[in-house]
């Protein structure tokens, strides 16, 4: 597998990533109206398993998934489906762009375990980025006009299982393939989900269905894209692309739930995206000959 450094590349798999969680959260928010989370996570298992097979036959099949690490798989995977859970919860309680916003508190997490346990160069660039990520964030959200709630609580402690998750999956593509991670990610949350599914199921309804199948092709292969980011690039410099997400899911509920999207929103939105450009000028020095 192509591993050189290319930021062109991981930003082209990012832009996969960033199409198909922005339908995710829609999606989400949608189903999560009809069925409890842990049932929309254990269906949303068995379903990317059924879809992500193909793909594993034609890459040679189950063999192909062997792993000399399952252990950090198994603990990677249970910190992201915990953090998933929260994430999916914090949909019922507060706006979709407040949600993705503070999950935006993620890169700072992944980017101290990242310079941390992974090796990886924090430079001036780096950290301008996360700062003016954040800050934007923070513009966005504007905590101090109110009391936090609980679905702000949720959202920020799934960001930090997020962050904790990613930094290990960068850690997996050093020795890893792609559908390996994202397989192990699929069983241990369908392993985690199944009992809790099971007491509360509920039949959902023919439209809820059309979510969920929503929710499991598209949360697959944004997992794929983003592992395939990781390979071109730092997590640090491929995670702050992402926070692109926020004012784009400002917009979409703005468009489909009549969310408000007013002018500490497109402030914020232009800080992330100033953060974002800087991040990209750090990275195509370095990069620029795998480009």
């Amino acid at each position: 597998m192509d591993r050189t450094p290319s930021i062109g590349r991981a930003a082209a798999w990012m832009a996969g990533w960033l199409a198909l969680m922005l339908i995710v959260t829609v999606a989400a928010r949608e189903a999560t109206r009809a069925v409890n989370v842990f049932q929309l996570m254990e269906v949303r298992a068995v379903l990317s398993l059924i879809l992500l097979y193909p793909l594993i036959r034609m890459n040679g099949g189950f063999a192909h998934l062997k792993t000399a690490r399952v252990h950090l798989h198994i603990v990677r995977n249970l910190i992201h489906c915990t953090a998933q859970i929260g994430w999916f919860y914090a949909l019922t309680l507060i706006p979709i762009g407040q949600v993705v916003a503070i999950e935006f508190t993620m890169p700072i997490w992944t980017a101290i375990i990242a310079a941390s346990f992974l090796g990886e160069r924090m430079t001036v660039w780096k950290i301008t980025a996360i700062v003016l990520g954040l800050v934007g964030v923070i513009v966005i959200v504007r905590p101090a006009t109110g009391a936090i709630n609980i679905g702000q609580l949720i959202a920020l402690a799934a960001a930090v299982g997020f962050g904790i998750s990613i930094a290990v999956m960068k850690s997996l593509t050093r020795t890893e393939q792609t559908l390996t991670i994202i397989f192990w990610m699929l069983a241990v949350q369908g392993a985690v989900s199944l009992l809790p599914a099971l007491y509360v199921w509920t039949w959902p309804s023919l439209q809820v269905w059309g979510w969920m199948t929503v929710i499991a092709g598209c949360g697959t292969f944004s997992h794929y894209c983003m592992a395939r980011a990781m390979l071109y690039a730092d997590a640090t410099v491929v995670l702050p692309m992402d926070f692109l997400r926020v004012p784009l899911t400002a917009a979409l509920g703005w468009l489909l739930y009549s969310e408000r999207l007013d002018a500490f929103t497109v402030l914020g939105a232009a800080m992330i995206l100033t953060g974002n450009l800087l991040n990209l000028r750090s990275g195509a020095a370095p990069a620029r000959a795998g480009t």
